[in-house]
């Protein structure tokens, strides 16, 4: 059984569809840690329901960037963490954590890369008028949102309202998600 961790820094959806379909073997693997730098986010009460350890923590507590990486690989090399996937952690990865996870850190983004990369990408494609918005899997390196990307999956809207537009986003990323981890996982075997 493959181990995973899942960081999220906001109501943890992503996080709720990834270990929903670890519980219910469609992921050979379980998530044995999720990691929030915000320790009132609502993704810390889905993973006590779900009995997945949590590592919060505000990172003004800490000195340094390195200093909080640092805690966090300790936890993750403890699990036996192989794959990490960012899932709403909304704070960039640094040195410590990308050297010692080099090419194990995927991350999900809400828009066809290299278009629209950062914080505020649904926001962006909304305001640039485009007709295909879509969902990115990429494996995180020191730029942002310019890891190789690993998958990606499109969808057509014309609109113009963000409500509207969010839940077809997550309509799109809670399944891509889970699949692509699996392939990466079956890839592993092999």
């Amino acid at each position: 059984m493959h181990r995973l961790a899942v960081f999220a820094s906001g109501s943890g959806t992503n996080f709720e569809a990834i270990v929903t379909a670890c519980e219910r073997g469609e992921l050979p693997a379980e998530v044995v840690l999720m990691v929030c730098d915000k320790p009132g986010a609502r993704v810390i009460e889905r993973a006590r329901n779900h009995g997945v350890a949590t590592f919060a923590f505000a990172p003004k507590e800490y000195a340094s960037k390195a200093d909080y990486e640092r805690e966090i690989i300790a936890r993750l090399d403890a699990a036996g963490v192989e794959l990490v996937c960012l899932a709403g952690y909304m704070r960039i990865i640094g040195e410590e954590l990308l050297t010692a996870y080099a090419g194990r850190i995927i991350n999900i983004h809400p828009s066809l890369l290299p278009a629209f990369r950062g914080a505020h990408a649904i926001e962006q494609a909304l305001e640039y008028g485009v007709k295909v918005f879509g969902v990115t899997i990429h494996y995180v390196d020191a730029e942002l949102d310019g890891g190789r990307i690993i998958a990606q999956r499109a969808f057509p809207y014309e609109g113009h309202d963000i409500a509207e537009l969010e839940p077809m986003i997550h309509a799109v990323e809670y399944p891509l998600y889970v699949e692509t981890i699996g392939k990466l996982l079956n890839a592993k075997k092999e």
